[in-house]
C-alpha cells in the first residue's frame, strides 16, 4: 500500500494494489474509487484532502509491515 499526496491538486491517493485501473467511480463527493478489470479495488482518491483529513500525522496499528520507506 502506498500513499501519494499531490499538493497542486490537494488530493490524496491511497494505492491499495499495484495494478492498472480499468474504471473509476465517485462513491461520495470528492471520493473516487479505482477498480481493476476484475472489479477489485485498486485505490482511493480523496479530493480536497487537507480539508478532510489530518495530513500531519500517520499512524498504523498492528500492521505486519516488512519494510517502511519514506520518500
Amino acid at each position: 500500500m502506498k500513499l501519494h499526496y499531490y499538493a497542486e491538486t490537494d488530493s490524496l491517493y491511497i494505492e491499495l494494489r499495484d495494478a492498472p485501473s480499468a474504471e473509476t467511480r465517485e462513491i461520495a463527493e470528492g471520493l473516487n474509487v479505482d477498480f481493476d478489470a476484475a472489479g477489485n479495488v485498486v485505490g482511493l482518491d480523496i479530493d480536497g484532502a487537507s480539508g478532510k483529513l489530518d495530513l500531519s500525522r500517520l499512524e498504523t496499528t498492528d500492521l505486519p509491515i516488512a519494510s517502511l520507506k519514506a520518500a
